[in-house]
């Protein structure tokens, strides 16, 4: 494709170099170490912390050194999600960039624009002599996926800056001011085994073809969660009176992605096989047509299956399972009363699988309002007490609530209207940005979040719009220059 804005082949340079280095949540070192190399070769001073977050200092423009400095920030890990057909390898493979049209998407794997392309702006901005700059702090953060552990752990002192432009926003032309809290709740729930029993089969159901997406954004869209088609299909089995077993469940993978795949290892009758076929058939069926908006490619099957399976489950274990998936909360919990179309508490039914005899589960939980989230993961927590089992909620992350008096986002309202003859939209979201935390460790901040236009995060769907990388661009550039 044509790049038209000059600007943009200088990002997309370091993007591209980015996506060739593996970074995982939780494993950043290869990245971290070649930002580190980048910094010294171009004598930024640098730094890092014990969790390996990234601060590079960028000496201010000639003229610009009395000018108040400026952090950008950005978390140095993506998540890791493939196609079913993919044989990609996350930990030592690039990401195979695809260019179609306007979009850069990848092969049958998330992009990694999220948040990659925030690394590889600042690079770009801080090697461009033509943008008049005061000083400025690259922030780089590890482990924003899974957790948010790398804001967590920052420390006082790890950065100067009071002004903070958080490049992890997904709309160009779009204002983020605040987002939701959210924490992470693990279920186990035990249940009734037995031996496998000779006069059974082993099959093995499969759910797919479902979109997924990003759990805090694409929550409100009523997407499919794969999990949870997986409970309505083994539900319908034991509803037309089959003795079914179940050996193993899996599905979902990062705590903020909307599972698209579900597997289960079963164990029945062979004679009962056109049966759950038929089952699963009208099953199937059913869900096309509740979600045909969202997912039309959703689909059912059944195959025959050989792994080794010492324990089953009984057919009151059988019940207990999937009882659970049923009663398990999934999407969206409450909307906002004060701001319209804001979600404001949703849950997102993440991983399942099972081990000893047990069923883990991992849920996501957000809120704008922390007596919500508190409350949602207690919700959270009795449907596994319930069940007979157990349920802890970790520490979570705080939310970021809005400034509309703050400085930075009157001076960025009034810049975008004067460089594009229109108005920004100010909003705030249903997703968890380190801003909250970074807000709550350094007092003061006055923070916006921009961004590129970015689709379809944290799933293979994932893709930028190239060209709304220069309109950031000018947009940051003149609002640098303003800041002086």
């Amino acid at each position: 494709m044509e790049i038209i804005h000059a600007k943009t082949k200088e990002v997309l340079k370091w993007f591209e170099e980015i996506t060739k280095i593996p970074r995982c949540s939780k494993h950043e070192d290869k990245i971290a170490a070649w930002l580190m190399d980048w910094a010294k070769e171009h004598n930024f001073p640098v730094k890092t912390d014990k969790v390996k977050n990234i601060a590079i200092k960028v000496p201010a423009s000639a003229g610009f050194e009395n000018s108040p400095t400026v952090v950008f920030q950005g978390h140095l890990d993506m998540v890791c999600e493939k196609t079913p057909d993919s044989d990609h390898d996350f930990s030592k493979d690039p990401i195979k960039l695809l260019y179609e049209g306007e979009w850069l998407t990848a092969d049958k794997t998330t992009l990694g624009a999220d948040n990659g392309i925030a690394i590889a702006i600042a690079m770009a901005i801080a090697l461009d002599k033509d943008v008049e700059h005061g000083p400025l702090e690259l922030l780089f953060t590890v482990d924003e996926e899974t957790g948010l552990t790398g804001a967590n752990e920052l420390e006082p002192g790890f950065i100067d800056g009071k002004i903070l432009i958080n490049i992890d926003s997904e709309d160009e032309g779009v204002f983020t001011v605040g987002c939701a809290g959210g924490a992470n709740t693990y279920s186990t729930v035990p249940f009734e085994t037995d031996a496998v029993s000779a006069d059974l089969k082993q099959f093995k159901i499969v759910a797919g073809g479902m979109k997924g997406g990003h759990s805090g954004i694409d929550i409100a869209l009523e997407k499919a969660n794969a999990i949870k088609v997986m409970g309505r299909a083994l539900d319908q089995i034991l509803k037309n009176n089959v003795n079914l077993k179940v050996a193993d469940i899996s599905g979902g993978s990062a705590h903020n992605a909307i599972p698209r795949d579900s597997e289960a290892v079963v164990y029945f009758p062979a004679a009962d096989l056109e049966k759950v076929k038929s089952v699963i058939t009208e099953t199937q069926k059913t869900l096309n047509e509740e979600f045909n908006n969202t997912d039309p490619d959703l689909a059912l099957s059944i195959k025959e299956n050989d792994e080794t399976y010492n324990k089953v489950s009984t057919a009151d274990g059988s019940k207990t399972i999937v009882d659970f998936i049923f009663a398990f909360p999934h999407g969206v919990n409450k909307m906002s009363t004060e701001i319209k179309d804001l979600v404001e508490t949703s849950n997102n039914f993440a991983n399942i699988n099972i081990e000893d005899g047990k069923v883990k589960t991992l849920s996501s939980q957000r809120s704008s309002m922390v007596s919500q989230l508190e409350a949602l993961s207690e919700s959270v927590e009795s449907v596994a007490r319930l069940a007979g089992g157990e349920a802890n909620t970790g520490d979570g992350y705080p939310p970021w609530p809005p400034n509309m008096d703050s400085k930075l986002l009157a001076k960025s309202t009034a810049l975008y209207e004067k460089l594009y003859n229109k108005k920004p939209v100010v909003e705030v979201i249903h997703a968890g940005l380190e801003c909250g935390i970074i807000g709550d460790k350094y007092p003061g901040m006055d923070m916006i979040s921009i961004g590129p236009t970015l689709k379809n995060p944290h799933s293979p769907d994932e893709k930028i719009h190239v060209g709304t990388i220069g309109q950031i661009w000018d947009f940051i550039a003149a609002l640098l220059k303003e800041l002086k």
